[in-house]
């Protein structure tokens, strides 16, 4: 267990937070600092064909030992973390033998873990839990799915009664900010399948997700005298207001589940002559996505009708972006690498979890690319906050699962 710990802390003590506004890739340097330290790890631990590219992708082979054909397959996960809360400084607390009542995560700060909010703390008492020190998020997303990855590669290593076939890995940058497979080389991978570890809690096991877009939707308004402005002030604030209210009030994150869609608004900033709403659309059906995206542009005409005369143009000009679709599509047609995973969890007393992600791992943008590539759970709970934390047994569950998938796999038939 010692060592999974010591792997893991290695990892989240290393800042690798991305930035959205950046052009590059990696996005932010500090990311190559993790990168960098991956490479030589998986050099040293025995893995070959170790390679790290221009972008910080970091690719490595463990060889097949059976000599009879099989699939080549993969696992991914990504190093950098959200830029939602800081991941700067993570000073990571472990709680040996919890034991089922509140964590004090920041004394000063009164900052309390506590299982009467995040009620799936409970079925962790008496394991090993790592948590944050309320100062900061952990980076399990997805440091956990490196820590596993490393440590399945390095376990089938030492022990080579294990057969297996050939296994490629890769570490991603800047998945958090929907870029994490835009410069992943699928061919140099060269897996017939891959599965990010990028999942929550233990057990699950993913192979459907949102379809996703962003939109940016720039107000224009006029700035006039306040006492003389009647008639002519359009105030872009107010414009914006009135946009939003227009989006369905029930289907937002904070009162949605499951299959549901929404809206989400994640940013706003302006004043009277302009102003700017970031907003994120997502829904597991791609017939409904698409009336999301059309009900965008009905409400951005209906608002420019209305000012057309007054301002002389359009003052609502919206710019939507899709990020990622669902990959249940490229996954059903091969639906055996779900059942591949599946029986691997039943086989080490794991009960899967199947569920649709209410998100998006690089993984959906890699199915579409050629890669089938389902999730599967990583172990930790509450990302991109200061409540993160993940109980050690489910990163070595996780572990004892990618072992199994490659087994299993490699199996004559």
């Amino acid at each position: 267990m010692q060592h999974i710990i010591d792997r893991f802390i290695s990892y989240v003590t290393i800042d690798t937070e991305s930035d959205a506004n950046s052009p590059t890739t990696p996005s932010t340097a500090k990311q190559w600092d993790l990168a960098n330290k991956l490479a030589e790890e998986l050099k040293a631990i025995g893995m070959e064909d170790v390679t790290i590219d221009e972008h910080s992708y970091v690719m490595a082979t463990l060889p097949s030992n059976v000599d009879h054909e099989v699939p080549v397959i993969g696992f991914v996960s990504h190093f950098d973390t959200t830029p939602d809360f800081t991941g700067a400084n993570v000073k990571p607390q472990i709680v040996p033998n919890y034991d089922g009542g509140d964590i004090i995560l920041n004394k000063e700060l009164n900052i309390v873990l506590s299982p009467s909010y995040f009620k799936d703390m409970l079925q962790y008492k008496g394991q090993t839990l790592i948590t944050t020190d309320g100062t900061t998020l952990l980076g399990a997303d997805d440091k956990a799915g490196i820590t596993e990855i490393v440590t399945a590669m390095e376990y089938m290593i030492q022990h080579p009664e294990i057969k297996h076939g050939k296994i490629r890995i890769c570490f991603t940058p800047d998945e958090e900010i929907g870029r994490g497979a835009d410069l992943f080389d699928v061919e140099k991978f060269g897996a017939e399948w891959a599965y990010t570890m990028d999942g929550s809690q233990i057990g699950e096991l993913e192979y459907e997700n949102f379809n996703a877009a962003g939109a940016k939707i720039t107000f224009k308004g006029i700035s006039v005298h306040p006492g003389y402005a009647k008639g002519k002030m359009i105030n872009s604030m107010l414009l914006a207001n009135n946009f939003i209210s227009q989006l369905p009030a029930n289907e937002v994150p904070e009162k949605t589940k499951g299959y549901e869609g929404f809206f989400h608004v994640v940013g706003i900033s302006g004043s009277i002559e302009e102003t700017t709403v970031q907003l994120i659309i997502r829904d597991h059906d791609k017939v409904k996505f698409e009336e999301r995206k059309v009900m965008i542009q009905t409400i951005t005409d209906n608002i420019n009708a209305e000012y057309q005369k007054q301002f002389g143009g359009d003052v609502v000009i919206p710019e939507v972006r899709d990020y990622y679709y669902n990959m249940k599509e490229k996954v059903e047609p091969v639906m055996h690498i779900v059942e591949i995973a599946e029986k691997a969890m039943r086989e080490l007393g794991i009960e899967p979890l199947i569920k649709p992600i209410r998100g998006g791992t690089d993984g959906s943008r890699l199915s579409y690319m050629g890669l089938p590539c389902p999730n599967i759970f990583a172990g930790g709970h509450n990302f991109h906050g200061k409540y993160e934390y993940v109980p050690v047994e489910s990163m070595q569950k996780a572990v004892e699962v990618i072992v199994k998938i490659a087994e299993l796999t490699a199996e004559k038939k």
